[in-house]
């Protein structure tokens, strides 16, 4: 068997969350998002902030939707170290590039600027993929426990943690010391035991795709409306001041709602074998790329002013330059994408004539197989 078949629906879903990272992106390197202790914000502003409303979801869907499949998933060292060449291999070449061309800005090219580009996990290079890696290598720890868990501990151990990492920040005026705002693994270890509770029970108010749209879209409006009314109180009061990004945070209630809004909309979504299906199930895999090739350090704040960022003067202007900016950047990420998987391909067969290649690869389906799961 070729291995299993992708669910379309939710291989389009993981498109969708990638360009609204780019959206993200663009959004805030691009510096179009008004300072929070700027009182007169005006249309362009507040179409930002709608953007940014509607798009900072994008991270959770990411992680539900691998958590949806990883919790079904066997642990596999041959995955871990793929992932990590193709983390080196952009990091390191993308990052070499655009210091050799002086693309890069906003960021010195240094002694620093190397140590992220030859170590990008422990240098944080990409948060993402850090803690992407760290939740993986956990796998085998919480993977086992989600399948032995009743419904029960599932429910208590899902509940308490999404308190302490989501509810307490989301209602208390001041700032938490030890909240990472969703930039760890940890909270993605959080949102793998919501993705893993969907795909053994089901979320009944997620089945309707009604509900899911209302969820989605009702928690991006509260989130604007947060934002505006924080903003209003510190103009007003000059208090407030240390939670006025709080609402745009990954792990805040309505960022988690609405992602979980979305990814029931799409749950909910039939897509019909043919060529569309097909297309987009070829596609997402590739959808890493266009993170890890906007976001090393030798692009990360150069791109958005390839799409005037720095002069958008309207809300129609700002929506045009957003969907040019995704758009190019999306497609140039595909394909440099499968440009590195095609060349990652065509060495692995040239090194397999290799005997001590030939047997680290041999050794590395053994480590797949001790950890198969057993039905």
């Amino acid at each position: 068997m070729a291995g299993k078949k992708r669910m379309a629906n939710l291989e389009l879903l993981r498109c969708v969350a990638m360009m609204m990272v780019v959206v993200l992106h663009y959004l805030a390197k691009g510096e179009l998002l008004p300072s929070y202790t700027v009182e007169n914000i005006g249309t362009v502003g507040i179409a930002a902030w709608s953007l940014e409303a509607l798009c900072i979801v994008a991270v959770n869907v990411y992680m539900l939707i691998s958590g949806y499949f990883l919790c079904e998933s066997s642990f596999k060292p041959r995955r871990l170290i793929g992932l990590w060449l193709q983390l080196e291999f952009y990091s390191v070449v993308i990052g070499l590039v655009g210091a050799f061309t002086g693309v890069v800005s906003h960021v010195d090219v240094d002694t620093h600027y190397y140590l992220n580009l030859l170590f990008p996990v422990s240098m944080g290079h990409y948060w993402f993929m850090t803690a992407y890696l760290y939740l993986y290598l956990l796998l085998p720890l919480v993977g086992y426990a989600v399948k032995k868990m009743t419904k029960e501990q599932h429910i208590f151990v899902m509940g308490s943690l999404l308190v302490l990492f989501c509810g307490l920040k989301s209602i208390l005026p001041v700032r938490l010391d030890m909240d990472q705002k969703g930039y760890d693994h940890l909270w993605y270890l959080v949102v793998f035991l919501v993705a893993a509770y969907i795909r053994k029970y089901g979320f009944t108010f997620l089945e309707k795709k009604r509900n899911a749209l209302l969820l989605y879209l009702g928690s991006a409006v509260c989130i604007v409306a947060e934002v505006l009314i924080l903003r209003y109180i510190y103009a007003k009061t000059g208090s407030l001041e240390l939670i006025q990004a709080i609402p745009i945070e990954y792990n805040h209630i309505f960022a988690f709602t609405a992602s979980l809004g979305l990814f029931g909309l799409f749950q909910g979504i039939q897509i019909k074998d043919g060529a569309f299906s097909r297309l987009i199930c070829k596609i997402a895999p590739l959808t890493l790329g266009v993170y890890l090739l906007h976001e090393n350090l030798g692009l990360r704040y150069s791109w958005q002013n390839w799409f005037h960022a720095d002069r958008v003067e309207s809300a129609i202007s700002l929506l045009l330059w957003t969907v040019l900016a995704v758009i190019c950047i999306f497609f140039c990420g595909i394909a440099v994408e499968a440009i590195r998987s095609l060349l990652f391909t065509k060495a692995d067969a040239a090194l397999v004539h290799i005997s001590l290649y030939r047997k680290w690869k041999e050794w590395l389906k053994e480590k797949d197989d001790l950890f198969r799961v057993k039905e």
